[in-house]
């Protein structure tokens, strides 16, 4: 008498979504950065400032500490090109060579993605971040892990802001950490992609 009974067949294994592949390359860039300590080289000493546009206490700053290191100066979303020409060159006596002005930054994230690739190609190792003291955390969070994919480091020089200080929620820092660890797995950020083709339902949803 023959068996009738048919092999059992193996249950179809479930492909991992292209968004599961991002969320888990994001959880081990992070595993890699928190273990830096074990393998990250010693940087060199400061080589240029980078400077986040958005208050002109910033910028002034940075042209003081310009003119006594003697470092070159990026200023990503700045004031504008007037001013900034006024205070760097006839203020503080920086010849223009020194001071390079990049208006591609829309946000914290972009005044990274925009230069991070440019910074690398000049060899840019280590640089001075300025930018005001509330401000900081983020800034220092997006750019560690931004700047750190291409091998660059980050020391924080903060300006005080007084009164004017605002200071940022931990869901708005943890939110462009994931925002910054996701473009450094995908090469681009996911919430401008979302707002690319699911504008308008955000905007009915309230979520614009």
């Amino acid at each position: 008498m023959q068996d009738s009974r048919r092999p059992l067949r193996r249950p179809a294994r479930r492909r991992r979504s292209p968004l599961g592949w991002l969320l888990l390359g994001s959880v081990g860039l992070g595993l890699v950065w928190l273990s830096r300590g074990w393998w990250w080289p010693t940087p060199p000493p400061p080589q240029m400032i980078l400077v986040l546009g958005g208050d002109a206490d910033r910028e002034a700053t940075a042209a003081r500490l310009a003119r006594q290191d003697g470092l070159p100066v990026v200023v990503s979303g700045g004031t504008n090109p007037e001013y900034a020409h006024w205070l760097f060159e006839e203020r503080e006596g920086l010849p223009p060579g020194r001071v390079h002005l990049d208006y591609r930054a829309r946000d914290t994230l972009s005044n990274f993605t925009s230069l991070v690739d440019d910074l690398r190609r000049s060899r840019i190792r280590h640089a001075l971040l300025v930018t005001s003291s509330d401000h900081m955390d983020r800034a220092l969070l997006v750019g560690r892990i931004v700047a750190g994919s291409r091998g660059i480091h980050l020391t924080p020089v903060a300006v005080p802001c007084g009164d004017l200080c605002e200071p940022e929620g931990r869901r708005l820092i943890w939110g462009d950490g994931v925002r910054a660890a996701l473009w450094v797995v995908s090469g681009r950020d996911l919430r401008s992609w979302a707002e690319e083709r699911l504008g308008s339902w955000l905007e009915r949803a309230g979520l614009r």
